[in-house]
């Protein structure tokens, strides 16, 4: 019995309230969200086999790609939700030693390491910003998607990621 099941038998026992329906469609949006990042990461590691690029993983270029031209630390980029700490850490020192990033203790902070990306980081992440160009036409031009439904998700998706920020910082 999946978690979905047990779940949803637990509501049609408990729901007085009419609530069912949308518990499920939630997990449904969770389970979906969750889906579309890993397959994400299967598209951009497809992109990479295929120009003959084995030696960064997928995980690594989406973080090359997300740091663009910024100089950041760990600390900025999980402040900003993209990655855990350990993650970030360990991908980050990798890619220092594979050359696609520069990296510099702060002066007033010495523990602060900032990065930036090299040349080859930036060619790096020319390839996702182009894959992600092509994405964005296909999608445009097959009729899947247009911009105000782009834009409607990106507003429901934005409101749950207040909803999630204010659950961890205001636990009631």
């Amino acid at each position: 019995m999946s978690v979905h099941t047990e779940l949803d038998t637990k509501l049609d026992e408990e729901d007085h309230s009419g609530q069912h329906g949308f518990v499920k469609g939630y997990l449904e949006a969770l389970a979906l969200v969750e889906r579309l990042h890993r397959l994400l990461l299967d598209v951009i590691k497809d992109e990479f086999e295929r120009v003959d690029i084995i030696e960064i993983n997928a995980v690594q270029a989406l973080l090359l790609f997300n740091i663009g031209e910024n100089e950041v630390t760990a600390g900025e980029l999980k402040s900003r939700g993209y990655y855990q700490g350990s993650n970030v850490s360990y991908n980050l020192k990798k890619l220092v030693e594979m050359g696609y990033m520069h990296h510099q203790r702060c002066e007033i902070d010495r523990r602060s390491v900032r990065v930036r990306l090299t040349e080859k980081g930036r060619n790096i992440r020319l390839i996702v910003a182009k894959l992600f160009a092509r994405h964005a036409e296909g999608l445009m031009s097959k009729a899947v998607l247009d911009l105000e439904g782009l834009e409607d998700i990106n507003v429901a998706l934005r409101r749950v990621e207040r909803y999630w920020t204010d659950q961890i910082r205001y636990i009631y």
